[in-house]
């Protein structure tokens, strides 16, 4: 009998504490009002802050894929077009269809980091000045950032869906991506920059939040971006004048009262010792031995470090033949505008018996050259994947030495902790540049060119072998109109888009030039006639005149719409 009565006593005890954990809420659960307090909306804003750098191996928030996979920058690389065959669709043009997953993911990843601004900006909006002083800042913070994803959808889409904090969730689904214009897409992510420049500070305590003239920068990017106007099927009809001479007033404005100024080494944008410079107007901070497991590393680059055994994986975004010889120079230490390919760069002596500008080095590993400027550190031939199809170079910018305090292995890959900058000076600088002469006022533009080309000649003391001499053979000179040049309209654009090419090289940009530029079509495809002489796989590449400026909407999300969203033109 006590044993029959022990257990029914064990038994209401027990059915007691289930009753007492039922009632109580799950301390893993947070209802969303419980977010709605000063406290927890600065953690919703760091949330969004992250979301900068939730890349995944496929998704860069730098866009190389893109930027420059696309552009005849870069190869994919890797084991062969098979190896991230989604990769190799992109670069070769005929076989990427709206089913490429890659695409998909890319989209998933904007669209989820446009929801943590939106989702920080709605409580934002509802809590008072009084309770959170902090408010209309961190509102300029967050329309910046949503700003910064919409501008990446736009240039990737063209035409998406715009969603803002006021939009319930149920309604996410009635929204069409051509429910705006081009236009009035753009004027959605301008609007967003310019509140952000309105109650941003001139200087933020914290390097990685914008401040005013990193949100007029911004603007200045988007309101380039839009002066070149294009029809429904991507031709370039006519640039807008009123919007260049915008651009050149918001430039100034970063030029002249931002503090912001050219790095004195170019290589000092690529390090982490160096990284927040004078020249970092935006950029993604990432970070190590912060209490996590591996690390806020920067897992969009995670594929791109060479096969050697202190790295070993895995040796994509190569840079292309192409340009590599772009960074020849002639006898006057200028860019070669023809001619550059008539010969090939490869072995170390062509890069001593040929003048070249620096910013290769600082670019490209070499084979027989140093790898991020260790001197013993130097490049070999076995350190390529798949040289046959690719050749033997690659991709330095986004890599950190294998010695670097920024280095993490994170088997079978790696990456680094240094920061990726989005926007730097040398683009506001280049960015004017671009608009005055396209205002067909060159003369303007000459000395902001010869800024970056001086910088250029300057960037040599870390490209050194262990003897202490050069790696290659620098020669930079500065346009001298009458002297070297003619500094024409036309000379004056010729000289601004290798500017942009050699400056940015690698960093994701090239391809959303070329289409702004309205010249992707024949740039690109004389680019595969001549590039596929040495990479035989680039032989059935073609790029589309009216289709491929832009990526196709990913079939799972025309699905998901139940067909509401338009697909982009010829896919």
């Amino acid at each position: 009998m006590k044993k029959y009565l022990l257990l029914i006593i064990c038994l209401i005890g027990t059915l007691g504490s289930c009753k007492k954990a039922l009632d109580e809420q799950p301390q893993g659960v947070i209802a969303s009002s419980q977010l709605n307090t000063p406290e927890n909306i600065e953690k919703m804003v760091i949330a969004a802050y992250a979301a900068l750098g939730n890349e995944n191996l496929h998704t860069s928030n730098s866009l190389w894929p893109w930027g420059s996979m696309r552009s005849g920058d870069a190869y994919k690389g890797g084991d062969g077009v098979g190896d991230n065959s989604e990769w190799n669709d992109y670069e070769t043009f005929v076989t990427n269809q709206n089913t490429n997953g890659l695409t998909d993911q890319m989209w998933a990843q904007i669209y989820n980091n446009i929801a943590r601004a939106n989702n920080a900006l709605l409580r934002l909006d509802n809590i008072a000045a009084s309770d959170f002083p902090l408010k209309t800042g961190r509102q300029g913070e967050m329309r910046f950032l949503r700003g910064n994803h919409y501008f990446m959808a736009k240039i990737l889409w063209n035409r998406v869906p715009y969603i803002d904090e006021n939009v319930p969730t149920s309604e996410y689904i009635k929204i069409s991506n051509t429910a705006m214009t081009s236009d009035q897409l753009w004027d959605k992510i301008a609007a967003d920059f310019r509140y952000a420049a309105n109650v941003l500070p001139a200087k933020q305590a914290d390097a990685g939040r914008p401040n005013k003239y990193t949100a007029l920068a911004f603007l200045a990017k988007t309101l380039l971006y839009q002066a070149y106007k294009q029809d429904d099927n991507h031709n370039m009809t006519g640039i807008d004048q009123a919007k260049l001479n915008q651009v050149v007033g918001l430039c100034d404005s970063v030029i002249n009262f931002s503090g912001y100024a050219l790095a004195p080494d170019f290589g000092d944008n690529f390090l982490e010792a160096t990284e927040n410079g004078p020249e970092s107007v935006f950029a993604i901070q990432y970070s190590k031995n912060d209490g996590t497991q591996f690390g806020r590393i920067d897992m969009g680059h995670s594929l791109t470090y060479p096969m050697n055994p202190e790295y070993g994986c895995c040796w994509q975004h190569i840079p292309s033949q192409d340009l590599v010889n772009n960074f020849k120079t002639d006898a006057n230490g200028l860019p070669m505008f023809t001619g550059y390919n008539n010969t090939d760069a490869t072995k170390v002596a062509d890069f001593l018996n040929q003048t070249f500008d620096p910013r290769l080095d600082h670019t490209v590993g070499i084979p027989g050259h140093p790898f991020k400027y260790v001197p013993t550190f130097v490049y070999q031939t076995s350190w390529a994947r798949a040289p046959a199809i690719y050749g033997y170079f690659t991709s330095m910018k986004d890599d950190a030495a294998a010695n670097d305090p920024s280095f993490q292995k994170i088997p079978p890959f790696m990456s680094s902790s240094k920061n990726w900058e989005l926007i730097r000076f040398a683009d506001v600088l280049l960015w004017k540049a671009e608009a005055l002469i396209e205002l067909n006022r060159p003369n303007e533009a000459l000395p902001l060119i010869n800024m970056i080309r001086q910088r250029a000649g300057n960037s040599t003391a870390r490209l050194k072998q262990a003897d202490g001499s050069f790696t290659s053979n620098y020669k930079v000179s500065l346009y001298q109109p009458g002297v070297n040049c003619v500094w024409t309209q036309d000379y004056a654009r010729q000289a601004l888009r290798r500017e942009r090419r050699l400056e940015f090289a690698m960093e994701g940009n090239r391809f959303f030039d070329l289409v702004r530029w309205g010249i992707a079509d024949t740039y690109l495809n004389s680019y595969f006639t001549s590039e596929s002489t040495k990479r035989t796989y680039l032989k059935t590449a073609k790029f589309t005149k009216g289709r491929d400026e832009y990526l196709p909407i990913p079939l799972n999300q025309i699905n998901y719409s139940k067909g509401l969203y338009k697909q982009n033109p010829g896919f």
